[in-house]
């Protein structure tokens, strides 16, 4: 039988590059993205393809139905790959950008992955890779939302992997550091949408610095999405897939430093950042 994984965010950027890699594998691919005509775009390109909105339960339970009989009746993989940054330091977030922000990478993500371990213990096996980041286990400075997210997936996602233990269910976590795709972007809508600049004592950098990278090219050491789409083959292929994977220098270098160096050296060289 053919293996089949349900992918999310495949409107662009890393949700693309792993639908196309892994169909070119021979995967049944489920391609999910938020918006209908994203959807229709992604049927026309061969994919099966269903909706898929993290901050509408009945959304998620309709398109993982969907995915199962899309895919003959079992998905043996699930990709987490959705969700969206809310750029701004943490004294300038509403109430409402944060509880946004954890609905898309955090509480749709957790119903759609039960939804996801219900059809897995039920057929005795699958995959469940969570997209985090480098920011899942350190800080940088104006990200204060996608941060906390971030750290929130990694401490449910590493206590589903212990209580899914003996079960054939494997967890795994990516932890990707600059990766070229639209989020930069999309993030950036977030923060016009929520950010009061003019009640904000860091308009100055907003308006300067914080420009300036937004109208940026590529991040140093940043890498195509194609980096992403090797570690998750080895987490979905490979015989014994490993918990984490790191993607991306930034991303090994980080790892290294929050273990080896004290926390107000830690902090220091973030505020630097």
């Amino acid at each position: 039988m053919g293996r089949s994984v349900l992918i999310t965010g495949c409107s662009s950027g890393i949700g693309a590059a792993a639908a196309r890699g892994l169909r070119a594998r021979g995967w049944t691919v489920i391609a999910a993205a938020r918006k209908p005509e994203d959807v229709a775009r992604l049927q026309a390109e061969g994919f099966a393809a269903t909706r898929i909105d993290h901050h509408d339960s009945a959304s998620i339970a309709r398109g993982w139905a969907e995915a199962v009989a899309l895919a003959g009746g079992r998905v043996d993989a699930l990709f987490n790959n959705a969700g969206h940054g809310m750029p701004g330091a943490a004294e300038d977030l509403p109430r409402g950008a944060l509880e946004e922000v954890f609905s898309s990478n955090l509480f749709g993500v957790h119903e759609l992955t039960c939804h996801a371990i219900r059809h897995m213990r039920e057929t005795g096996a699958g995959r469940i890779v969570q997209h985090s980041s480098v920011v899942g286990f350190t800080a940088l400075k104006w990200r204060a939302a996608y941060v906390a997210t971030k750290h929130a997936l990694e401490g449910l996602t590493n206590t589903m992997r212990v209580e899914l233990r003996g079960t054939g269910i494997h967890v795994s976590i990516l932890n990707t550091g600059p990766v070229t795709s639209g989020f930069r972007d999309r993030s950036m809508a977030q923060f016009d949408r929520w950010i009061d600049l003019g009640a904000s004592r860091h308009a100055g950098f907003y308006r300067t610095k914080w420009t300036a990278r937004r109208e940026a090219g590529r991040d140093l050491f940043e890498l195509g999405p194609e980096a992403v789409v090797k570690k998750l083959v080895h987490a979905l292929e490979h015989p014994r897939p490993r918990r984490r994977y790191y993607i991306t220098l930034p991303a090994y270098a980080a790892a290294v430093l929050t273990r080896v160096l004290p926390g107000a050296l830690q902090d220091r060289i973030i505020d630097r950042l």
